[in-house]
């Protein structure tokens, strides 16, 4: 059975804005890292506000422009690199992206979105141990407000690895800690479909399509999951909205060679 995957881990939703500095309780670190403390400002940060604006532009040239600015300026700060470091790997620099990335580690390494995106860096160079000691990093800090992010992260990084066990159990941590999270909720109903467990992919897949509009993937997916469920009803109205709503999609060629099967 066709299942379209995208592996494309952490991207820009791992952009949260946080500065340096060095926590410390009774003079030995703890694990809060610089989320216990003030921000500390940083005369690149408008520099890294732009190149962050610019990456979610699409602009990746102007972006990077600004963010080597923002290093010019104030080369301590953390989140620069870390930003930087997403956009070079973007762009297919991946020595210029590990290089940044290990210094942002080394200027705040108790920041969870800086563990969380080197992670995702370590898993798309099949690095799959040094990706879940990041991700795990990662959920030390117990101020991160977003673990389930992370656990989603770790669990795609694992069933890239082939190890859909432990992909199953952070999903379902991932979903423990938030069980509204959409991307949690598409892997499992994959994860369900591809375990030949209908019922419990159909039930994933309306909890995602509660939280969030129906993508091409999704559609795609309910497809497949109604196919093996044996509701032509549901079928014939998943394959409707796909043919419709995104009649462009790469998900209609796998529908079209689906049928001719």
């Amino acid at each position: 059975m066709m299942l379209l995957r995208d592996y494309k881990i952490a991207g820009l939703l791992l952009l949260t804005l946080f500065l340096t500095g060095c926590a410390t309780t009774g003079g030995q670190p703890d694990a809060t890292g610089n989320l216990g403390l003030e921000k500390r400002d940083s005369p690149g940060k408008i520099y890294v506000e732009m190149g962050i604006a610019y990456m979610r532009d699409g602009q990746d040239a102007v972006a990077l422009q600004k963010l080597r600015r923002g290093l010019e300026v104030d080369e301590q700060n953390p989140e620069a690199h870390n930003v930087i470091a997403i956009l070079y790997e973007r762009l297919g620099e991946n020595d210029l992206a590990a290089r940044h990335y290990d210094r942002a580690v080394n200027l705040d390494p108790r920041d969870p979105y800086i563990r969380n995106a080197r992670g995702s860096y370590y898993c798309k160079q099949n690095r799959y141990e040094m990706a879940d000691q990041e991700f795990l990093l990662a959920l030390d800090n117990p101020l991160y407000p977003t673990p389930w992010v992370a656990l989603n992260n770790a669990g795609l990084c694992a069933e890239r690895a082939g190890d859909m066990v432990m992909a199953e159990t952070y999903y379902r941590r991932a979903l423990t800690a938030n069980p509204r999270y959409s991307t949690a909720l598409f892997q499992m109903a994959e994860l369900s479909l591809e375990q030949q467990k209908g019922m419990s992919a159909r039930a994933y897949l309306e909890r995602y399509h509660g939280e969030v509009k129906g993508t091409a993937a999704s559609l795609w997916l309910g497809v497949q999951i109604e196919q093996r469920l044996g509701d032509r009803q549901k079928v014939v109205e998943y394959k409707r909205r796909l043919l419709k709503e995104f009649p462009d999609a790469p998900e209609i060629q796998a529908l079209n060679q689906s049928e001719r099967q």
